[in-house]
Protein backbone atom coordinates (compact mmCIF):
# COMPACT_ATOMS: atom_id res chain seq x y z
CA UNK A 1 0.00 0.00 0.00
CA UNK A 2 1.21 2.97 -0.49
CA UNK A 3 2.34 6.16 1.88
CA UNK A 4 0.15 9.17 2.35
CA UNK A 5 1.23 12.34 2.21
CA UNK A 6 -0.95 15.93 3.43
CA UNK A 7 0.64 18.72 1.74
CA UNK A 8 -0.51 21.98 2.62
CA UNK A 9 0.91 24.47 0.17
CA UNK A 10 -0.96 27.93 -0.67
CA UNK A 11 1.16 28.02 -3.81
CA UNK A 12 -1.16 26.97 -6.62
CA UNK A 13 1.89 26.05 -8.67
CA UNK A 14 4.16 24.86 -6.37
CA UNK A 15 1.40 22.55 -5.12
CA UNK A 16 0.36 21.29 -8.37
CA UNK A 17 3.59 20.47 -9.15
CA UNK A 18 4.31 18.89 -5.79
CA UNK A 19 2.24 16.73 -6.17
CA UNK A 20 2.29 15.82 -9.30
CA UNK A 21 6.03 14.34 -8.64
CA UNK A 22 5.02 12.70 -5.51
CA UNK A 23 2.37 10.89 -7.16
CA UNK A 24 4.25 9.70 -10.39
CA UNK A 25 6.64 8.89 -7.01
CA UNK A 26 4.41 6.23 -5.86
CA UNK A 27 2.44 8.10 -2.99
CA UNK A 28 -1.22 9.08 -2.83
CA UNK A 29 -1.50 12.58 -1.95
CA UNK A 30 -3.82 14.81 -0.09
CA UNK A 31 -3.66 18.44 -1.55
CA UNK A 32 -4.55 21.37 0.18
CA UNK A 33 -4.22 25.34 -0.10
CA UNK A 34 -4.43 25.97 3.80
CA UNK A 35 -3.55 25.31 7.40
CA UNK A 36 -6.86 25.18 8.32
CA UNK A 37 -7.84 22.41 5.51
CA UNK A 38 -4.32 20.51 6.53
CA UNK A 39 -5.91 19.94 10.39
CA UNK A 40 -9.26 19.06 9.30
CA UNK A 41 -7.86 16.58 6.30
CA UNK A 42 -5.51 15.16 9.56
CA UNK A 43 -8.30 14.65 11.80
CA UNK A 44 -10.27 12.98 8.83
CA UNK A 45 -8.04 10.92 7.80
CA UNK A 46 -4.11 10.22 9.27
CA UNK A 47 -1.36 10.62 6.94
CA UNK A 48 1.56 8.37 7.13
CA UNK A 49 3.51 12.04 6.88
CA UNK A 50 2.94 15.57 6.37
CA UNK A 51 4.40 18.07 3.95
CA UNK A 52 3.62 21.87 5.23
CA UNK A 53 4.49 25.36 3.52
CA UNK A 54 5.19 27.68 6.53
CA UNK A 55 3.66 30.48 5.28
CA UNK A 56 -0.08 29.61 4.12
CA UNK A 57 -2.69 32.44 5.18
CA UNK A 58 -4.81 31.90 8.35
CA UNK A 59 -3.20 29.10 10.12
CA UNK A 60 0.42 28.62 9.12
CA UNK A 61 2.41 25.45 9.22
CA UNK A 62 4.40 25.74 12.22
CA UNK A 63 0.74 26.34 14.01
CA UNK A 64 -0.58 23.42 12.32
CA UNK A 65 2.33 21.45 13.57
CA UNK A 66 2.05 22.75 16.94
CA UNK A 67 -1.68 21.66 17.61
CA UNK A 68 -1.35 18.23 16.09
CA UNK A 69 1.69 17.94 18.90
CA UNK A 70 -0.22 19.31 21.67
CA UNK A 71 -3.02 16.59 20.50
CA UNK A 72 -0.44 14.34 20.76
CA UNK A 73 -0.12 13.44 16.67
CA UNK A 74 3.49 12.13 16.45
CA UNK A 75 2.75 12.24 12.26
CA UNK A 76 6.36 12.57 10.81
CA UNK A 77 6.34 16.44 9.55
CA UNK A 78 8.48 17.99 6.74
CA UNK A 79 8.48 22.00 6.48
CA UNK A 80 9.00 23.94 3.47
CA UNK A 81 10.24 27.14 4.25
CA UNK A 82 11.64 30.76 2.33
CA UNK A 83 12.93 31.53 5.34
CA UNK A 84 17.07 30.85 5.68
CA UNK A 85 17.99 31.97 8.79
CA UNK A 86 18.91 29.72 11.99
CA UNK A 87 16.47 31.40 13.87
CA UNK A 88 13.78 30.34 11.61
CA UNK A 89 14.49 27.24 11.27
CA UNK A 90 15.03 26.72 14.86
CA UNK A 91 11.14 27.93 15.32
CA UNK A 92 10.20 25.06 12.61
CA UNK A 93 11.64 22.76 14.92
CA UNK A 94 10.79 24.14 17.99
CA UNK A 95 7.18 23.67 17.09
CA UNK A 96 7.67 19.92 16.72
CA UNK A 97 8.81 19.30 12.57
CA UNK A 98 10.95 17.00 12.31
CA UNK A 99 12.74 18.05 9.05
CA UNK A 100 12.56 21.19 6.75
CA UNK A 101 13.92 21.73 3.11
CA UNK A 102 14.34 25.42 1.86
CA UNK A 103 13.16 27.13 -1.31
CA UNK A 104 13.74 26.87 -3.89
CA UNK A 105 14.33 23.37 -3.67
CA UNK A 106 15.11 19.97 -5.40
CA UNK A 107 11.90 17.69 -5.60
CA UNK A 108 14.71 14.71 -5.38
CA UNK A 109 15.80 16.36 -1.77
CA UNK A 110 11.92 16.01 -0.59
CA UNK A 111 11.87 12.61 -2.35
CA UNK A 112 15.27 12.10 -0.31
CA UNK A 113 14.04 13.54 3.17
CA UNK A 114 10.77 12.14 3.15
CA UNK A 115 12.39 8.29 2.78
CA UNK A 116 14.59 8.82 5.91
CA UNK A 117 10.87 10.27 7.99
CA UNK A 118 9.61 7.62 6.85
CA UNK A 119 12.25 4.70 7.84
CA UNK A 120 12.11 6.39 10.58
CA UNK A 121 8.04 5.96 11.86
CA UNK A 122 8.51 2.74 13.80
CA UNK A 123 10.46 2.71 17.30
CA UNK A 124 13.60 0.90 16.33
CA UNK A 125 17.14 1.36 17.85
CA UNK A 126 19.61 3.35 15.31
CA UNK A 127 21.92 0.78 15.83
CA UNK A 128 20.38 -2.27 15.17
CA UNK A 129 16.99 -2.96 13.30
CA UNK A 130 15.40 -4.75 16.01
CA UNK A 131 15.99 -1.92 18.58
CA UNK A 132 18.41 -3.75 20.80
CA UNK A 133 21.58 -3.58 21.62
CA UNK A 134 24.46 -2.73 19.89
CA UNK A 135 25.49 -5.56 18.06
CA UNK A 136 28.37 -7.41 19.89
CA UNK A 137 26.46 -7.52 23.22
CA UNK A 138 25.46 -4.99 26.01
CA UNK A 139 24.09 -1.24 25.71
CA UNK A 140 26.75 1.54 25.21
CA UNK A 141 27.56 2.80 29.05
CA UNK A 142 26.39 -0.90 31.07
CA UNK A 143 27.85 -4.39 31.35
CA UNK A 144 26.57 -7.03 30.34
CA UNK A 145 23.55 -8.56 31.77
CA UNK A 146 24.46 -11.26 34.51
CA UNK A 147 22.40 -14.47 35.95
CA UNK A 148 22.51 -16.00 39.15
CA UNK A 149 25.64 -17.47 40.88
CA UNK A 150 25.87 -21.20 39.59
CA UNK A 151 25.04 -23.28 42.32
CA UNK A 152 23.10 -20.73 44.13
CA UNK A 153 26.55 -19.44 46.07
CA UNK A 154 26.24 -16.19 47.57
CA UNK A 155 27.95 -13.38 46.04
CA UNK A 156 28.93 -9.66 46.41
CA UNK A 157 26.47 -7.39 45.29
CA UNK A 158 26.58 -6.78 41.43
CA UNK A 159 26.55 -2.96 40.66
CA UNK A 160 22.96 -1.71 39.59
CA UNK A 161 22.37 -2.50 35.77
CA UNK A 162 19.71 -1.11 33.43
CA UNK A 163 17.58 -3.03 31.88
CA UNK A 164 18.51 -4.31 28.57
CA UNK A 165 16.20 -2.34 26.78
CA UNK A 166 17.72 1.01 28.17
CA UNK A 167 21.27 2.52 26.68
CA UNK A 168 23.78 4.97 29.11
CA UNK A 169 26.02 6.75 28.26
CA UNK A 170 27.96 10.67 29.48
CA UNK A 171 24.91 10.51 31.69
CA UNK A 172 22.57 10.36 29.33
CA UNK A 173 19.52 7.25 29.72
CA UNK A 174 17.42 6.59 26.69
CA UNK A 175 14.38 4.14 25.85
CA UNK A 176 14.56 3.87 22.71
CA UNK A 177 11.64 1.68 22.44
CA UNK A 178 9.34 3.91 24.49
CA UNK A 179 11.38 6.81 22.66
CA UNK A 180 12.15 8.64 26.20
CA UNK A 181 15.95 10.25 26.99
CA UNK A 182 17.12 11.73 30.21
CA UNK A 183 19.96 13.46 31.13
CA UNK A 184 20.30 12.77 35.08
CA UNK A 185 16.62 13.31 36.49
CA UNK A 186 15.70 15.43 34.06
CA UNK A 187 13.23 14.14 31.03
CA UNK A 188 14.19 14.99 27.92
CA UNK A 189 11.39 16.70 25.02
CA UNK A 190 13.03 15.47 21.56
CA UNK A 191 11.42 15.55 18.23
CA UNK A 192 11.79 12.42 16.34
CA UNK A 193 15.17 13.65 14.53
CA UNK A 194 16.59 15.11 17.84
CA UNK A 195 16.45 11.77 19.73
CA UNK A 196 17.74 9.38 16.57
CA UNK A 197 20.04 11.78 16.69
CA UNK A 198 21.18 11.44 20.24
CA UNK A 199 20.46 7.95 20.31
CA UNK A 200 23.25 7.62 17.69
CA UNK A 201 25.49 9.86 19.19
CA UNK A 202 25.16 7.72 22.95
CA UNK A 203 25.36 4.35 21.11
CA UNK A 204 28.62 5.96 19.83
CA UNK A 205 29.64 7.15 22.91
CA UNK A 206 33.71 8.25 22.99
CA UNK A 207 33.48 7.81 18.98
CA UNK A 208 33.91 10.78 16.92
CA UNK A 209 31.52 10.42 13.90
CA UNK A 210 31.82 12.06 10.59
CA UNK A 211 29.19 14.51 9.01
CA UNK A 212 28.98 11.78 6.38
CA UNK A 213 28.08 9.23 8.45
CA UNK A 214 25.63 11.59 10.55
CA UNK A 215 23.69 12.22 7.16
CA UNK A 216 24.12 8.54 6.56
CA UNK A 217 22.33 7.16 9.46
CA UNK A 218 19.33 9.47 10.06
CA UNK A 219 18.42 11.12 6.91
CA UNK A 220 19.50 8.17 4.40
CA UNK A 221 21.48 10.60 2.51
CA UNK A 222 24.55 13.34 2.46
CA UNK A 223 23.16 16.24 1.38
CA UNK A 224 27.05 17.53 0.46
CA UNK A 225 29.75 19.81 2.77
CA UNK A 226 27.23 23.06 2.04
CA UNK A 227 24.16 21.89 4.02
CA UNK A 228 23.65 23.66 7.55
CA UNK A 229 20.98 21.08 8.36
CA UNK A 230 23.38 18.92 10.92
CA UNK A 231 24.90 21.75 12.77
CA UNK A 232 21.40 23.09 13.41
CA UNK A 233 19.88 20.01 14.93
CA UNK A 234 23.53 19.44 16.65
CA UNK A 235 23.11 22.97 18.12
CA UNK A 236 19.25 22.67 19.13
CA UNK A 237 19.61 19.30 20.95
CA UNK A 238 23.02 20.78 22.49
CA UNK A 239 20.29 23.44 24.07
CA UNK A 240 18.01 20.91 25.68
CA UNK A 241 21.07 18.59 26.64
CA UNK A 242 23.48 21.07 28.60
CA UNK A 243 23.13 22.39 32.50
CA UNK A 244 24.70 25.36 33.07
CA UNK A 245 26.61 24.14 35.87
CA UNK A 246 27.44 20.81 34.44
CA UNK A 247 29.93 19.91 31.21
CA UNK A 248 29.02 19.92 27.77
CA UNK A 249 28.17 16.46 26.25
CA UNK A 250 28.52 17.16 22.42
CA UNK A 251 31.30 18.06 21.32
CA UNK A 252 32.41 19.28 17.95
CA UNK A 253 35.84 18.12 15.95
CA UNK A 254 36.28 20.68 13.63
CA UNK A 255 36.47 19.62 9.85
CA UNK A 256 35.04 15.84 11.08
CA UNK A 257 32.47 15.55 12.56
CA UNK A 258 30.91 15.43 16.24
CA UNK A 259 30.85 13.35 19.38
CA UNK A 260 29.45 12.35 22.68
CA UNK A 261 31.81 12.33 26.01
CA UNK A 262 31.85 14.01 29.07
CA UNK A 263 35.16 16.16 30.04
Amino acid sequence: MPHTVLLAEDDRAIRNALERALTLEGYQVMAVADGVEALAQAHRNRPDVLVLDVMMPGIDGLQVCRVLRAEGDRTPVLILTALVETADRIAGLDAGADDYVVKPFDVEEVFARLRALLRRTSPVGVGDPHGGAPVGGAPAGGAPAGGAPVGGASAPEAPRQLPERFIEAAGIRMDPQARRAWRGARELELTRTEFELLELLVRNAGIVLDHSTIYDRIWGYDFGPGSKNLAVYVGYLRRKLDDPDGPQLIHTVRGVGYVLRED
